[in-house]
């Protein structure tokens, strides 16, 4: 039998290298150029101006006024709903008029006079019901006109600033939202009713707490916010340094050790950060240079890290926004919520970690020397205070204290901790600089969060949710499985076009209940849609993260777009198997069942690993990469029949894959020997 053949040919180390070689001191052979133009491709965010002189000073301290602004209300109390939400959305909409053009392929990167009139203007939108306040709450719904236009205005606003930040396929749905509300249906029977004026809808989606200023904007205005500005912290403590080293110092020496460091690096990023974007261009203008040195071909080095990068809005303590629209949704502690998701972000990194093993070893990919790994205990001395903000959070949130406080010690003891050392201690500058930082990345979910609150509006105005979730079940005759899988369409489809938090959104309100009606826990429910619409990002034809490590990797977007799907394959199988049973959520069940289900599924991941990449200990032919993926996903489902039947199959498996590694190591065969 012959040799199976890795598109790459096996390297060398080089003989010259230093002593240690830390991947985090290793230069990205990417320039900040070329990453600046990649993520200005994939993600809407980073088309902003580029602002010098007065026009920088003034965008970089409305942003600091607004992280003071959310601190202060998180130490000393928050305002009325409304208040607290208008106040929010003014920040966002001055920096939203001021940061983007109108047309960002015409954009200068200077503001004209037209631009500061125009901030104003949305800012005084923003600030009217402030400003107006009392009156608004004692009229009882009776507004006058001007209170009309000014509605009007701050709607088209939001979706405006939507198109800006999030981009087009935002504001189509939540347009076709509104239009739904103004036209009505006249399908008969089915989603029917009577369209409602104008004055209806406006007051109901800018003056009430139902619309714009909803749930959505709510918690962005409250808990997103702050674990947005609490990475932002920890970035400037240089905490992405530590990480990688860790990593490296864990899994660098182990066959293909780089792509290892990269799936244990964006598992840790996830704990501070919630883009699948932002995740794959930071950690991966180390990483996939360092994969294709090794060996691994383009494609596959670009999607192990958009793959890994994407899971990190799901590994907790600090999920992705929608998490906690979903606390607020469902009525839970987050900390509930984020217990429930350990075990599936548990598999779906152990998942792409097993892959990335199998891969290394079919095509004979080792990793750095030991000479050039860093000690797991120097890295810790240097930098391991950093964890003490992420160890604060975890065990604040335990102790059943708000995600507000837990996001507020963290962002405390991140600046503590970071004065320990010389290396990670942050200056005055930079501290403000941190507030900066954290208000912009929280532009873009608080847009969002705005923008999604329509969407919520019209569902409340017009009960279409429960309309929706009738029409779900009827189209799939009743049936849970046709049911979960159109739920699963319609996310990915969202997801191409609109961001996770609005993904969500959207999902929660209109399928969720249908997956609920057939007698599911609104928790797992909930967490089915939240998974599909976050691995849209690295589901072809958009997959976003995908085509941010492609072009990182210089490879091709959709074969990298595939391969990450194929990386990933643990997100699209585990969601069904929580929803059948859901003790995979700690819902129902003992710690010796919890124990019983961790192990098979730790071992079915190794099969659907094995089965994916056609190689376990020698290469598989089709009946048994067959024989490996049934058996993975017998061990996954928790259940002892399926259990046993899975760990017989699994157990052949093994028997037949020793038997053929015998007789190419009797051939001579390298891979035999791998």
């Amino acid at each position: 039998m012959e040799r199976q053949v890795c598109p790459v040919s096996d390297k060398e180390h080089p003989k010259d290298q230093p002593e240690v070689l830390r991947m985090s001191d290793i230069k990205s052979d990417v320039t900040e150029e070329e990453l600046t133009k990649l993520l200005a491709k994939v993600d809407k965010e980073s088309t902003f101006r580029k602002l010098t002189g007065f026009d920088y000073r003034l965008v970089y301290w409305i942003a600091v006024a607004w992280s003071c602004f959310q601190l202060y209300t998180a130490m000393f109390g928050m305002y009325a709903a409304q208040l607290q939400r208008s106040l929010h959305l003014s920040f966002a909409f001055a920096l939203v008029f001021l940061l983007y053009p109108l047309r960002s392929k015409t954009a200068v990167n200077k503001l004209r006079w037209h631009d500061y009139l125009f901030a104003a203007f949305t800012v005084y939108i923003g600030l009217y019901l402030v400003f107006n306040y009392t009156r608004l709450m004692e009229t009882a719904g009776d507004y006058t006109k001007f209170d009309m236009v000014i509605g009007i205005f701050g709607t088209l606003l939001t979706l405006e600033a939507a198109r800006r930040v999030v981009g087009m396929p935002m504001v189509v749905v939540a347009s076709s939202f509104l239009a739904y509300a103004y036209f009505g249906s006249y399908i008969p029977g089915f989603f029917s009713h009577r369209g409602y004026s104008i004055e209806r809808i406006v007051s109901h989606m800018y003056f009430t707490t139902e619309g714009i200023l909803g749930i959505p904007l709510g918690v962005s205005s409250t808990f997103i916010f702050l674990f947005v500005l609490f990475g932002a912290f920890l970035e400037k403590t240089g905490i992405g340094k530590l990480f990688i080293d860790i990593a490296d110092s864990i899994a660098g020496w182990a066959s293909g050790g780089p792509a290892k460091v990269a799936v244990i690096t964006s598992a840790l990023e996830g704990t501070i950060s919630g883009s699948s974007v932002a995740n794959t261009v930071g950690s991966g203008s180390f990483t996939i240079p360092m994969m294709k040195k090794l060996g691994y071909r383009p494609e596959f080095a670009g999607a192990v890290e958009a793959a890994a990068s994407t899971g990190g809005q799901i590994m907790p303590p600090v999920m992705g926004a929608a998490a906690f629209l979903m606390a607020e949704f469902i009525g839970i502690p987050y900390i509930d919520i984020a217990k429930a998701a350990a075990i599936p972000a548990c598999l779906y990194f152990l998942g792409i970690f097993i892959e990335v093993h199998f891969e290394a070893k079919r095509c004979g990919l080792e990793g750095k020397p030991w000479s050039q790994i860093p000690r797991a205990m120097t890295v810790l001395k240097e930098r391991g205070h950093l964890f003490v903000p992420l160890i604060a959070i975890i065990y604040v949130l335990m102790e059943g204290f708000t995600p507000s406080l837990a996001a507020l010690v963290g962002l405390g003891l991140s600046v503590v901790a970071g004065m320990l050392k010389k290396a990670t201690r942050m200056s005055i500058p930079e501290i403000f600089n941190a507030l900066e930082a954290g208000a912009r990345g929280a532009l873009g979910v608080a847009i969002a969060c705005a923008t999604a609150g329509i969407i919520v509006g019209v569902v409340t105005l017009t009960g279409l949710g429960l309309k929706m979730a009738n029409g779900l079940i009827d189209l799939a005759g009743g049936n849970l499985l046709l049911t979960l899988f159109f739920t699963m369409i319609t996310s990915l489809i969202l997801g191409m076009g609109v961001p996770t938090t609005a993904n969500y959104v959207i999902t929660s309100t209109m399928a969720a209940p249908a997956i609920v009606l057939l007698g599911i826990p609104k928790l797992a429910a909930h967490l089915f849609v939240f998974y599909f619409g976050i691995i849209a990002d690295i589901t072809p034809p958009v997959a976003l993260a995908a085509y941010a490590g492609a072009g990182i990797a210089k490879a091709n977007p959709f074969w990298t777009g595939v391969t990450a799907s194929k990386l990933a394959v643990g997100a699209f199988i585990v969601p069904y198997i929580f929803v059948y049973n859901p003790a995979m959520l700690l819902i129902g069940t003992t710690p010796f069942l919890l124990t019983q289900n961790m192990i098979t599924a730790c071992l079915g991941m190794f099969g659907i690993g094995a089965a994916m990449i056609g190689f376990c200990v020698a290469p598989m032919n089709w009946f048994e990469r067959f024989w490996f993926g049934v058996a993975g996903l017998m061990l996954i489902d928790p259940g002892m029949i399926t259990d046993i039947i899975g760990i017989v199959m699994l157990t052949a498996g093994m028997i037949i894959q020793y038997r053929k590694k015998k007789v190419w190591v009797a051939a001579g065969s390298p891979v035999g020997k791998a």
